[in-house]
């Protein structure tokens, strides 16, 4: 930047109107993350001395990072972290980004979960979690759960190596093994999470370009009618889960009606579906009751 001097203020209004100009969404909070990720500098400190200098090689960086988001990269691809119960994760292009939405499903099979250990105290709960991508959603249950014995699995060895080393940095002892759904999955489980792709596929091109151009495309792909997988893994889970187990998925908004219906259709009992903070349908939920 030829040895100018920058402060803060002018960083940051320089990268709301990059943003603007861009027509990113949230411009002006984008601008700000990025700010705070390269400069560590809070909100509390910027306010406190909005005119302070930045060093010119984060000025540069902020250059590149705004040039980044202006494309409509993704702002966790371009600082490689999400959060998500509370927990910071890895997230990059093998992955989808961690949204709060999945956050109704993690607390949905924990309180499962907790009504489990309550009749069974000192047992660990089996969990595994089908296309378990960053392991946002099973390492989040076993950070809740120090008695979850947790697996995951997922077709794409890119993803499970994001899950691994968010795994190690969480310190949750979780299993992550490559499977095309359940075809290296062994044994019983008490629950069985999943948030598959459920994306009509002429949908997808409707999508936001930071969703469509940058999310893993067999993330999003439920194929013609978004169902292909829950009726895949509905037709199969109920050789892995144990008993009175429980099976649980993220739905699109409006798919409650047709999962509920493959649930049933394949025996499964006390179907329920629960609603996001949006009031839409969001998460259903099934008990196994065969021997």
């Amino acid at each position: 930047m030829n040895g100018k001097i920058f402060n803060l203020e002018e960083l940051f209004r320089s990268g709301k109107e990059r943003l603007r100009e861009a027509q990113i969404e949230e411009a002006d909070l984008d601008a700000w993350y990025l700010l705070e990720y390269i400069t560590g500098v809070t909100k509390t400190a910027y306010y406190g001395n909005p005119k302070a200098d930045v060093p010119e090689e984060q000025a540069e960086e902020y250059e590149v990072a705004l040039a980044k988001r202006a494309e409509h990269i993704p702002l966790q691809h371009i600082t490689g972290r999400q959060y998500f119960m509370g927990y910071e994760f890895l997230v990059n292009d093998q992955v989808l980004v961690p949204r709060q939405d999945t956050e109704n499903l993690v607390e949905e099979a924990y309180r499962h979960i907790k009504e489990k250990l309550k009749k069974e105290p000192n047992k660990k709960v089996q969990v595994l979690d089908v296309c378990t991508g960053s392991g946002c959603i099973l390492l989040s249950l076993m950070k809740l759960c120090g008695q979850i014995e947790g697996t995951g699995v997922d077709i794409s060895e890119g993803a499970l190596e994001v899950a691994r080393q968010n795994g190690e940095r969480l310190k949750a002892d979780a299993v992550f093994r490559k499977s095309d759904l359940f075809e290296n999955v062994e044994g019983a489980y008490d629950i069985i999470v999943s948030n598959p792709p459920y994306i009509r596929s002429a949908v997808i091109e409707e999508l936001a370009d930071e969703v469509k151009l940058h999310d893993p495309y067999i993330a999003l792909d439920g194929k013609e009618d978004g169902l292909y997988f829950y009726r895949k893994i509905i037709a199969q889970a109920g050789k892995y889960l144990k008993p009175g187990g429980w099976i649980l998925f993220e739905i699109g908004h409006d798919q409650a009606e047709e999962v509920s219906a493959l649930l049933a259709q394949a025996g499964y009992d006390k179907i329920d579906v629960k609603k996001d903070l949006a009031g839409l349908d969001r998460v259903v939920s099934a008990m196994y009751n065969k021997g």
